[in-house]
């Protein structure tokens, strides 16, 4: 556990190392950070908690953005420094309109592993796997790339558009509708699976689908999400762990202890198969249409 905290202080550390050289000053320095309240959100949270923007004489101020294309446009219009958890999918669609809009200082790997994205099903449907989903009534988590990866994965199990239906849907509502029945099945987040779960109202088919079915390993390590900053802002200005998602995200105090953490990555530790692993990812999205032209994520790294 000693070990996983180290990771994560590593990771905000240097949000607030690079906030602090950005922009030096004897009063504490602002910062805007959008915050999706998931649990791949975690690293922000202790980093608040712990003090290690007031390490560096930084005070964040958390603007509350729920899903991708608010953070981006936030991140677009400077309304916000950066986005402590942005899909890089959603990064690199921004980084096309404009460049240097998304630099990712870390990347969240999740996998069957290290678990984020997932198929779940409502308490008395029959599937025990995707294939079983045909004719189901599905809820995505929200943004295009949650729904592009979601049908991807039905789509590797023979399941085309017809024989299911996918509608959005607010990740504070996916509970609730699975408990309701409003839906048949999900793509949704941690830490709603684990909240489905542990309330007796869904399980989960299979976790980790992207690094299944997109990149042809489930133990590969899918980076679907990071800490990325404004190139602006740059130029110019387990347990313990886990008790930090209870006041920040949708999780239950009788969940907490049971969520399943994703694995995160400074950037310049990203080996050359990581890196691979990530490209194929972002290609398998302009392949879908959900990108409109390639992109070369080592571009958008930014070590330290």
């Amino acid at each position: 556990m000693n070990g996983y905290v180290s990771t994560l202080r590593r990771v905000m550390s240097a949000l607030a190392a690079i906030v602090a050289l950005a922009a030096p000053a004897a009063a504490q320095d602002k910062v805007k950070v959008g915050v999706f309240p998931v649990s791949s959100s975690l690293p922000y949270f202790v980093a608040v908690e712990r003090g290690f923007f007031k390490e560096q004489n930084v005070e964040p101020e958390m603007v509350r953005l729920i899903g991708g294309p608010p953070n981006v446009a936030a991140m677009i219009t400077n309304q916000i420094d950066g986005a402590a958890v942005l899909v890089t999918i959603e990064g690199m669609n921004a980084n096309i309109k404009k460049p240097g809009v998304a630099m990712y200082i870390s990347v969240n790997s999740q996998n069957k592993t290290y678990q984020m994205e997932q198929f779940v099903v409502r308490k008395g449907f029959p599937a025990t796997s995707l294939k079983d989903l045909k004719g189901a009534k599905i809820m995505s988590a929200p943004g295009p790339a949650n729904v592009t990866m979601a049908k991807a994965a039905l789509a590797a199990v023979g399941l085309k558009d017809g024989d299911y239906t996918i509608d959005q849907l607010d990740m504070g509502q996916h509970v609730n509708v699975m408990q309701a029945g409003t839906f048949d099945a999900g793509y949704t987040l941690e830490p709603n699976a684990s909240t489905m779960r542990k309330m007796g109202i869904a399980t989960t088919i299979e976790a980790g689908v992207i690094a299944h079915y997109v990149l042809g390993d489930p133990n590969a390590n899918a980076f679907v999400a990071g800490c990325a900053l404004t190139s602006d802002f740059i130029k110019s200005n387990p347990q313990e762990a886990r008790k930090h998602l209870l006041k920040n995200t949708f999780t239950p105090d009788d969940v907490v202890d049971t969520v399943p953490m994703i694995r995160y990555f400074m950037a310049k530790d990203l080996t050359a198969k990581d890196k691979a692993d990530y490209q194929k990812f972002i290609d398998f999205s302009v392949q879908t249409g959900t990108l409109t032209e390639k992109v070369d994520v080592s571009k958008y790294l930014q070590t330290f």
